[in-house]
């Protein structure tokens, strides 16, 4: 499942191939996770040109002239696919065509992916944004019972943070993800909160160079732990696997657990 440093190189991808390109067709493959009628959708977008391509969380967010929105949700399977004329493209949810017969579609075997018009704007700070203080990271860990991991997944308290990716935060930071978040001393939450950013933004500028022109490819190469290709960290020590409710923890002896 692609996670923020994916989705930001797709969006950031996407929006370098489709800007100010016309929206001359789209077309709903399946509808049941519309919010709306596929008539809604085609007179909000076709015949717009899209403007920008943003990531929310863990969505991407295409923003038409006129100010509408279509945030695209990808969930577990879910994919962005190049469009090929007289190519037929496997599991679509919905197509986009722009003018010159350039196009994408959402995809996913699964039909859960999901397209919404307009969406909410989230309360929640995105792991990367201003909102997501220092203070407020504090603050919440301060007050969970439960384990760090869960604390850093958890959409309804910081928006982005997968499992790979709380991993590779919870390593850097040398935190064990069984940790009871409340529990974490104040300068190892100062530690995991400057890991957050770092270990983000890292990934982002390698996923740059890497894949520079893509926007459905999952480039695992610069892992530290979450990786089951890995034997070891770093820094020699043995990567460790726990299995939970069909998820995957990676993480070493390095990190200290807090109880």
């Amino acid at each position: 499942m692609p996670e923020l440093p994916d989705l930001e190189i797709f969006a950031a991808n996407l929006e370098k191939q489709f800007k100010n390109k016309k929206l001359e067709r789209l077309e709903v493959v399946v509808a049941k996770k519309l919010n709306v009628t596929e008539k809604d959708l085609q007179e909000a977008f076709v015949g717009q040109k899209l403007k920008s391509v943003l990531r929310e969380g863990k969505t991407l967010q295409l923003h038409f002239e006129g100010g509408q929105v279509l945030g695209l949700h990808l969930m577990l399977h879910g994919a962005i696919r190049v469009l090929e004329k007289d190519k037929e493209t496997k599991f679509k949810i919905i197509e986009f065509w722009f003018k010159g017969d350039h196009g994408f579609a959402l995809t996913d075997f699964q039909k859960q992916a999901t397209p919404t018009l307009n969406p909410e704007l989230s309360e929640v700070p995105d792991a990367l944004s201003k909102d997501f203080s220092i203070t407020y990271f504090k603050q919440l860990l301060s007050k969970k019972k439960t384990q760090v991991k869960q604390v850093l997944m958890d959409q309804k308290l910081i928006r982005g943070i997968g499992n790979t990716y709380a991993d590779e935060i919870l390593w850097d930071a040398r935190i064990s993800p069984f940790s009871i978040s409340k529990a974490i001393p104040e300068m190892k939450v100062k530690d995991l909160y400057q890991s957050i950013e770092a270990v983000l933004r890292k990934e982002i500028m390698q996923l740059t160079r890497a894949i520079p022109e893509s926007f459905d490819t999952e480039v695992k190469d610069f892992l530290k732990v979450h990786n089951p290709s890995l034997k070891q960290s770093p820094t020699g020590h043995e990567i460790k696997i726990d299995k939970a409710g069909g998820r995957k923890t990676y993480y070493t002896i390095e990190q200290v657990e807090f109880q």
